[in-house]
């Protein structure tokens, strides 16, 4: 599940059809779950077996990974161009036709979400400068900590364009040039990447995109990754962490999530704990806490049922 319940319902009609009603029925029965959902994890837990990489019993060794928000604040001119940006929108929310106001509001929030990054890229100039950034000065003395540890970090943007910049500043800060993967990277050059930064001596930081190098590659030479931006789906995002997060890795990972104050990527990043909070209570806990939470009464009738 990545989204929404109504995925949960998809994959049980498949499995177990009719065990959650019809889509209409479950909507009503999930909108009722305020406190929590127990009444649903009862109802599909017999049929789900979740197995995490984080479970000791699984990866003994695994080292730990910590998720940090990293906030930033708009500068000056971000401010003004974000603003015009939201005035453009709140016209636009008028537009009563759902399919068409959704077609006029895609664009808008990938602006803003551009200029949260750097006004230059909203403007499509290379006037990459740190200073007009808030989030650049942010990504500037994080890396500068990174460095003077003379640790690795791997990077991910969901925009191609500013992959170049984030070089540039970084190649500054590293004192020497790093490595990068997108869409347009040749296949076979990608594993030249990936070999040359998990050398201890290959370079210090790689930046990615996020849809086109999320999956598929191990950089565990890495012990920090930084979400430039943020992706609308948690799972996306925690598939590109496990680039360095995952077996092989013998440091312990910082996760860190680059978030404009009082922006979209706010209401983003609260969105993505809330569908993360979702998941885990839905899924949390071995058959053998399940078993041992519930009453003789719902023993009786799951070992009884026909």
């Amino acid at each position: 599940m990545e989204n929404t319940l109504n995925e949960i319902w998809s994959l049980m009609e498949f499995l177990n059809p009719g065990l959650l009603g019809n889509r209409k029925s479950f909507e009503k029965f999930t909108r009722s779950l305020e406190q929590g959902y127990a009444p649903l994890r009862r109802l599909i837990r017999p049929f789900i077996l979740r197995r995490m990489k984080t479970d000791p019993a699984l990866v003994p060794d695994l080292p730990d990974k910590t998720e940090i928000p990293a906030y930033c604040q708009l500068t000056p001119e971000q401010a003004a161009l974000y603003h015009h940006q939201i005035d453009t929108l709140h016209a636009m929310l008028d537009e009563p036709d759902p399919a068409k106001r959704l077609m006029l509001v895609l664009p808008v929030l990938a602006r803003l979400k551009q200029i949260c990054n750097h006004p230059a890229q909203f403007q499509g100039t290379d006037d990459y400068l740190p200073e007009r950034s808030g989030k650049f000065l942010r990504l500037q003395d994080l890396c500068s900590s990174i460095a003077a540890r003379q640790e690795k970090v791997i990077l991910f943007t969901q925009f191609r364009s500013v992959i170049p910049h984030l070089h540039d500043l970084l190649s500054g800060i590293f004192g020497r040039p790093g490595l990068t993967l997108h869409g347009g990277t040749p296949i076979p050059e990608r594993q030249n990447i990936v070999s040359s930064f998990q050398k201890e001596s290959g370079p210090p930081f790689c930046i990615l995109s996020l849809k086109a190098a999320g999956t598929g590659l191990t950089l565990t030479q890495a012990s920090h990754v930084i979400h430039v931006d943020r992706w609308w789906n948690p799972a996306v995002e925690s598939q590109a962490t496990d680039r360095a997060y995952r077996i092989g890795q013998h440091r312990n990972v910082l996760v860190h999530h680059l978030i404009c104050r009082g922006t979209i990527e706010d209401r983003i990043d609260a969105m993505l704990t809330e569908k993360r909070r979702m998941a885990d209570d839905l899924f949390s806990g071995g058959p053998e806490q399940w078993l041992m939470n519930m009453s003789p009464e719902e023993l009786k009738k799951l070992l009884c049922q026909s």
